[in-house]
């Protein structure tokens, strides 16, 4: 397999930039990652990682593997408002010279609230007349993409509209856009990460690998939990630690002949665990990689 193995912010807890400091500084994490073996990172939120010449220079011997464009697709006033945004992703990843393998923008969903509350797939999505007007801002946010020369990835999600595996069928039906598959979500919105892999083999074209956790997703349903929570509880295990078949997902990847990015991820909220300690299953993490021959 022709790919490249990243790891991402949110893996430390950091996924937006608030009055509060982020758990560990940029330096801290582009350091720590490049000692574990990793070849690339995703941006974070714009800011955090630095842009222009700043990111170049953090960056150092590493690779920009993409980064997160989050879109309201379900609002067309909404959806208009956060096109800057997108188009500000566009300008970061511009300012970065030229790589084999270059970042991929990874489109996301805001969300359903109604689905946040309830992750996992057990909350209606879009009714049927809804789909047409959501898949055409998608592949609008697609091509803008491919007119600044990238190549996007949808990024199913829970807590969004584009949840559970037939959510994702839909989208694929009604869009070109590539999709960013992602198994620790995949698996906890009730999808077979590996059958996924061999069904929608010529769409995959971005792969988060993360391990999930339904005993953790059960409880915190029970309890009243919503997916930052879930987050925070552990939802989304070290790798091994979850219910993951991490071999038959690697093996998979080389039977279809996948080539790209695969970015490590375990989405946890800041100060949950230790920097040590995140820092520690980052490491783990690619190892576990490094075993399967990555």
């Amino acid at each position: 397999m022709q790919v490249k193995v990243a790891n991402a912010p949110v893996s430390f807890g950091v996924f937006e930039l608030s009055d509060a400091p982020p758990p560990l500084s940029a330096d801290e994490m582009v350091h720590a990652l490049a000692e574990a073996g990793y070849e690339g990172i995703d941006l974070g939120p714009i800011g955090y990682l630095g842009t222009g010449s700043e990111l170049v220079e953090r960056l150092g011997g590493m690779l920009l593997a993409g980064g997160w464009a989050d879109l309201r697709y379900s609002d067309a006033e909404e959806f208009r408002r956060g096109l800057p945004a997108l188009e500000a992703t566009l300008d970061v990843f511009a300012a970065v010279p030229p790589a084999s393998l270059p970042p991929r923008p990874t489109l996301g969903c805001s969300g359903s609230p109604e689905r946040f509350a309830r992750p996992g797939g057990s909350v209606p999505g879009l009714a049927a007349s809804e789909w047409p007007s959501y898949a055409a801002r998608v592949q609008e946010a697609a091509n803008r993409c491919r007119d600044r020369g990238f190549e996007p990835a949808f990024h199913h999600h829970l807590g969004t509209y584009v949840e559970t595996p037939e959510d994702v069928e839909r989208l694929l039906e009604l869009t070109d856009v590539p999709l960013c598959l992602d198994t620790g979500h995949l698996l906890l919105a009730g999808g077979d990460p590996v059958a996924a892999l061999r069904a929608w083999a010529d769409r995959v074209g971005h792969v988060h690998i993360k391990d999930g956790d339904t005993k953790i997703l059960a409880q915190a349903l029970a309890d009243g939990a919503d997916l930052r929570e879930l987050m925070g509880r552990g939802g989304f295990a070290p790798l091994g630690e979850g219910e993951l078949d991490l071999p038959a997902v690697v093996r998979t990847l080389d039977e279809i002949g996948y080539a790209g990015w695969i970015v490590i991820e375990q989405d946890t909220l800041p100060g949950r665990r230790t920097v040590a300690q995140n820092i520690a299953d980052q490491a783990a993490n690619r190892r576990k990689l490094e075993e399967l021959g990555l």
